[in-house]
């Protein structure tokens, strides 16, 4: 009973482990594509 309770618990940390990654990883890309769109509108105001 005590080993399935543990493996769980690993998986339930796993799950969220990767779901805090994927959440950082789509912000970062999100923040990526707003500077290279600020960067084509302040080269084509020049």
């Amino acid at each position: 009973m005590k080993k399935q309770t543990n493996e769980k618990g690993i998986t339930l940390i796993a799950l969220v482990i990767t779901i805090i990654v994927l959440l950082i990883l789509a912000r970062s890309d999100n923040s990526n594509i707003n500077r290279r769109k600020w960067n084509i509108r302040k080269s084509s105001d020049c």
